[in-house]
């Protein structure tokens, strides 16, 4: 089954650009190309994507509040944002809105399918100088703990998700089935009360969970 991704982008080359590569792989296609957010939510609706590429820096309606709108009525929708600079406030912005990875736009082609691939198994496409930030801006904010009764088996895979490994790797790693992995992922969700896997790492390091 192919994976539907739907393309948010206020420049035309850029949106024809991305349709016909996600329309050249076998395993995915285009379910929905958009030039704002104004009318996110129908056009969510309409498209039913999987997946949405979402451009930042758009006009009227910007791609920060177009994920944190798709979010808060479609939670299973992945979101990966995308921009041309490693802006701090926007990659933070876009985390806590829900955001499930985070690329920037002079990425090959074959790292946008990738980071599409990572976000449908789970993972959060970022590069490591992001990774770094979002570590760096977490661990600077005073919490309270609160492990949610997290397990201890729970907690080693919210570590090993924090430090950017993927289902398949983090199965590996502990001699587990991917299946395994993604059932301890949504009771991690469940107890966290979180709907993606960018809002469990954000709220692990701002909470001090590990």
């Amino acid at each position: 089954m192919s994976t539907r991704v739907a393309i948010f982008d206020d420049n035309k080359d850029r949106r024809e650009s991305l349709n016909y590569l996600i329309d050249m792989q076998d395993d995915m296609t285009t379910c929905g190309v958009f030039d704002d957010c104004q009318h996110v939510l129908v056009d969510i609706k309409i498209s039913s994507p999987d997946i949405v590429l979402m451009d930042i820096e758009m006009p009227k309606v910007n791609g920060i509040e177009g994920v944190r709108l798709i979010k808060t009525t479609y939670p299973h929708v992945h979101v990966l944002m995308q921009t041309v600079y490693e802006d701090d406030e926007s990659l933070f912005e876009s985390i806590k809105a829900g955001a499930s990875g985070y690329l920037l736009k002079k990425a090959t082609p074959e790292k946008i399918i990738e980071a599409i691939h990572e976000v449908q198994n789970g993972g959060a496409p970022m590069s490591p100088t992001m990774a770094n930030k979002v570590l760096r801006f977490f661990q600077a904010q005073g919490a309270t703990p609160n492990d949610y009764s997290l397990t201890e088996r729970e907690k080693n895979i919210l570590a090993l998700l924090v430090d950017g490994l993927s289902y398949k790797m983090i199965a590996d790693r502990e001699n587990i089935s991917f299946h395994t992995v993604n059932s301890h992922v949504r009771k991690i969700y469940e107890k966290l009360h979180v709907h993606s896997l960018g809002e469990a790492v954000s709220k692990a390091l701002r909470e001090k969970l590990l």
